[in-house]
């Protein structure tokens, strides 16, 4: 196997050629630094990258090749960590300057579950600034472009570790959604993302600040691999404000069962917002059809999402307040969301008002098994297309764009993004399914049936490849 076709092999593959002893640690973490030097010039898709750690990392790993006979699911595999996450010693910028000398002392719960579960830590990769945007142009860093066509953006906040796993800069990526900022990128750049349900992966050793419309999950290049990742970051840790038993059996074993046959409904049309543009429209219906020749019931219906905007805009922007930043230190539509931060009060009104919408959305699947929706509501907009606009504009198109995504950070279900086809300028089209909560395990069977009717591992950008 070549060094292009090891770089853009799945997690899993590479954790089996690992453990064959047909390529080291060493030989991965080096080809795959060695494509950073060459191509995150262009991407802006790591803001850090551990080159010293990750290859005293992957020699010692390598070296454990000789004498260890148990090894973790992952061992020797290396993964990408978004620059919202703390790693011990690492700067963590949260996308902005000021934090440029921001090195903690602790590693995040995730990221302690992924250092066990064997993985090498290749680097930081991009967000936007603290996360609050589905674009990734923080202001002192280079903006993170799609692999696909370098002119579009990635998504956010996750971009840069989407841009970083589709062009083949590490194996498997770690990222967290709030709003839509694991599905977003994924869709944007051709992969599959999960965010997980409320619950099932930890926020220690800190705590939730969002009531529980955040949560850390998996981006990868197949359902197996996303699930397999899932398995390793979810579990309670003693204090987590929210908690899901372990899953039995597990992701990873759920992508490999047969589904049965199930209830599904979907929309093109996202109340109050109105109709997606015509190529997620088609993204959605191709979807739909390939699941009703399936022998799946599907049938055109969607909650209301229309009492949910309005409070999920009050709890979303009080993380800009939490922060700690001074309005100075922000760029211009995180300065506009800080201004407008009201009283505690106020926010625990929209939690409330948030809260009660939910239960409505979530009764919507007492009759249904899953909702297929697009992911965003028009195609990825280009690097820097809203610059130059009114902080209030720009908000106004954040909202506009991303309004399938944010329901179900505040309802708590999983929901699953998956590429279905390219659009006329190269982009990837995605979809996005949405399960009843805790229920990952059937979007997870749901997203493999899918996956072998339109296998995307083969497809590789050309300017990753060339």
């Amino acid at each position: 196997m070549n060094e292009i076709d090891l770089a853009f092999a799945p997690a899993l593959e590479q954790a089996q050629l690992i453990r064959r002893r047909e390529v080291s640690p060493l030989e991965l973490v080096q080809i795959y630094l060695k494509r950073i030097q060459s191509l995150n010039p262009q991407l802006g898709s790591y803001f850090t990258v551990m080159a010293e750690q990750a290859l005293a990392d992957a020699k010692a790993k390598t070296e454990m090749l000789t004498t260890s006979k148990e090894l973790p699911l992952f061992f020797g595999v290396p993964i990408s960590i978004k620059d919202l996450n703390p790693v011990a010693g690492v700067p963590c910028t949260f996308g902005n300057p000021a934090l440029l000398n921001n090195i903690l002392d602790f590693d995040d719960g995730v990221v302690t579950r992924i250092k066990q579960a064997g993985f090498i830590l290749l680097g930081k990769t991009a967000t936007s600034e603290l996360g609050s945007f589905p674009y990734t142009e923080p202001t002192g860093f280079p903006p993170a472009r799609n692999p696909w066509n370098l002119e579009y953006t990635p998504g956010g906040s996750s971009g840069g570790a989407a841009a970083a796993l589709a062009a083949g800069l590490c194996a498997i990526a770690q990222g967290s959604d709030g709003g839509g900022s694991i599905r977003g990128p994924a869709a944007c750049c051709g992969l599959v993302g999960i965010k997980p349900a409320r619950g099932r992966v930890t926020h220690a050793p800190v705590g939730d600040r969002l009531s529980g419309i955040a949560t850390n999950g998996p981006i990868a290049r197949t359902v197996a691999d996303a699930a397999a990742l899932l398995d390793v970051m979810s579990g309670y840790v003693t204090g987590d404000p929210y908690w899901l038993p372990d899953p039995e059996p597990s992701f990873l074993t759920a992508s490999k069962e047969r589904i049965g046959r199930l209830r599904v409904a979907y929309a093109t049309s996202i109340p109050p917002i109105g109709e997606a543009d015509a190529t997620c429209k088609q993204g959605v219906l191709q979807t739909v059809k390939l699941l009703e020749e399936c022998g799946h019931t599907v049938e055109e219906k969607c909650p209301d999402f229309s009492g949910l905007v309005e409070p999920f805009q009050v709890v979303w922007q009080t993380s800009v307040a939490a922060s700690g930043l001074p309005a100075e230190a922000l760029q211009p539509v995180n300065r506009f969301l800080l201004a407008r931060t009201g009283s505690a009060g106020e926010y625990l009104q929209a939690v409330y008002q948030m809260q009660m919408v939910s239960r409505l959305i979530v009764a919507f699947f007492d009759t249904v098994d899953v909702l297929v929706l697009p992911v965003y509501m028009h195609s990825p907009i280009r690097v820097g297309e809203w610059a130059n606009l009114a902080p209030e504009e720009t908000f106004q198109n954040i909202i506009n764009w991303v309004a399938p995504c944010p329901p179900f950070n505040a309802t708590g279900q999983p929901a699953i993004a998956l590429p279905v086809g390219f659009d006329e300028r190269g982009v990837p089209i995605s979809v996005q399914i949405v399960g009843k909560p805790a229920q990952e395990a059937t979007l997870i069977s749901l997203a493999a049936q899918l996956e072998a009717l339109l296998p995307w591992i083969q497809h590789r950008p050309a300017v990753a490849t060339n």
